[in-house]
């Protein structure tokens, strides 16, 4: 088996393509069934958010470089792969677990170190669960990430000075309307990323903000944290920002489609003499491009926050030095366990066998001593399958040491045949084409695996 990630993100691929391949949490479940029944993908993590859309898949072939992947997506999204192909990053194996680490830590979002990305493969995480599409590789990936992304926010200061994207749009809505101090404010959408938008426009002095979102009573939550908030619907959205004319918008939804066209904001011509500086940071966008040919409106999408975020990451680029550390730490714990995934079935094997061979002894036992008590059976048992486990002990030391070595496929091929294991091997061996135990005891070179690096496809 071998892992793959492939990954159209913000330093592969401009917003205007991202925006396609995102996935809304209703239509995740059904991007994971198809990924699993993709010809060729044996386990699936989707991972999507306003920088990125990532698989994380387990194939039985290392030699196609993520060809099932970009397969998928082809099929599911409906866009010929010349149209994508040359923006994604795949990376394999080795490279492959590096990238989810930095990921889940932070270290590979446009704001370095912000810690919503970790909720989000959480819950990628999760969503895969319940979908049934990961198994033995996934599972214990994404359970480590999560564990050294923990480790890594509480151990370093990379979350002191935060500047998460709702930040970043603030800081761009000072460097191009002046001071927010009692100036008008519209958020378009009322999650986590509008929260924090408002808890910044705050800290700013902001004088009014109205809240417009799909669900009213969660616009009317969010603006009424703010003394003077209001709400509305997007039906209303037009209108009020014609009406309002608010100096700042920043739109947050998670809409599909755009929240807002250019033909609906055709009432601010002639209306306003200051520019509205209107930033829209969702993935899909919700602003209308053509937004920007109106006069006296600067339209900003996500994309254009980099250098915002650039100004502000001294501080967090320090402590990125200390989770890279700790991420090469991890790696190694994962290789190793990697390593030993392969002779995982033959030392079972071995334990089995010696279960066997105890059984039949204390059956063998006890037809030639048919008098015993039950408490000398009981002192019999105990003693003799201890002597089977002490036996084994060594030998299972021994091959995990081996198998890890430069010559592991040749050992733990050498140690079914001296216990001729080869039997109960047989009967274990999967059929639903994941790798068989001798392709998974092979050593690093033959595999192609953990060793692999980054490319684009």
């Amino acid at each position: 088996m071998h892992l793959v990630v492939v990954s159209l993100n913000h330093r592969t691929a401009p917003v205007e393509l991202r925006e396609r391949f995102a996935v809304s949490e209703d239509r995740l479940p059904a991007a994971l069934r198809e990924l699993k029944h993709s010809r060729g993908i044996l386990e699936g993590v989707m991972l999507s958010t306003c920088n990125r859309t990532e698989v994380y898949a387990v194939v039985g072939r290392p030699d196609l470089c993520g060809a099932y992947v970009r397969e998928f997506m082809e099929n599911f999204y409906g866009i010929p792969a010349a149209r994508f192909a040359r923006h994604l990053q795949v990376e394999e194996d080795e490279a492959a677990v590096r990238h989810l680490f930095r990921v889940a830590c932070g270290l590979d979002s446009m704001v370095i170190g912000e810690t919503q990305i970790l909720g989000q493969v959480k819950n990628a995480y999760f969503a895969a669960q319940r979908e049934r599409t990961t198994g033995t590789l996934l599972n214990r990936l994404f359970h480590q990430a999560i564990t050294v992304a923990k480790r890594a926010h509480a151990e370093t200061k990379i979350n002191d000075h935060a500047v998460s994207v709702a930040h970043a749009a603030c800081l761009l809505a000072e460097r191009h309307a002046g001071s927010l101090e009692n100036r008008k404010a519209m958020l378009i959408g009322a999650g986590q990323t509008a929260a924090l938008a408002l808890k910044h426009l705050q800290a700013r002095g902001i004088g009014r903000v109205t809240v417009a979102n799909r669900t009213p009573e969660r616009a009317e939550a969010l603006a009424g944290q703010l003394p003077g908030g209001s709400a509305c619907s997007l039906a209303e959205l037009p209108e009020r920002i014609v009406e309002e004319q608010p100096d700042v918008v920043i739109s947050t939804t998670a809409s599909p489609e755009y929240v807002l066209t250019a033909d609906q904001l055709s009432g601010l011509a002639g209306r306003r003499e200051k520019p509205i500086v209107m930033i829209d940071i969702a993935v899909p966008r919700d602003l209308d491009p053509a937004i920007a040919r109106l006069e006296h409106v600067h339209l900003y999408d996500i994309d254009e926050l980099q250098a915002v975020v650039a100004d502000h990451m001294e501080n967090r680029l320090k402590q990125a030095d200390k989770i890279e550390a700790m991420i090469e730490a991890e790696l190694v714990s994962y290789q190793e366990w990697y390593r030993l995934l392969g002779v995982a079935p033959v030392i079972r094997a071995l334990q089995e066998r010696a279960q066997d061979v105890h059984r039949s002894t204390m059956d063998s036992l006890l037809r030639k001593l048919p008098d015993l008590t039950e408490r000398e059976i009981k002192v019999i048992r105990k003693l003799t399958k201890s002597i089977a486990n002490r036996m084994m002990t060594d030998p299972i030391n021994r091959i995990k040491e081996m198998a890890a070595g430069r010559d592991g496929r040749e050992a733990v091929e050498m140690f079914v045949r001296i216990f001729a294991l080869e039997d109960e091997l047989a009967a274990d061996e999967p059929a639903d084409g994941r790798a068989s135990w001798q392709e998974e005891a092979a050593p690093r070179e033959e595999r192609v695996a953990l060793g692999g690096g980054s490319t684009r496809c």
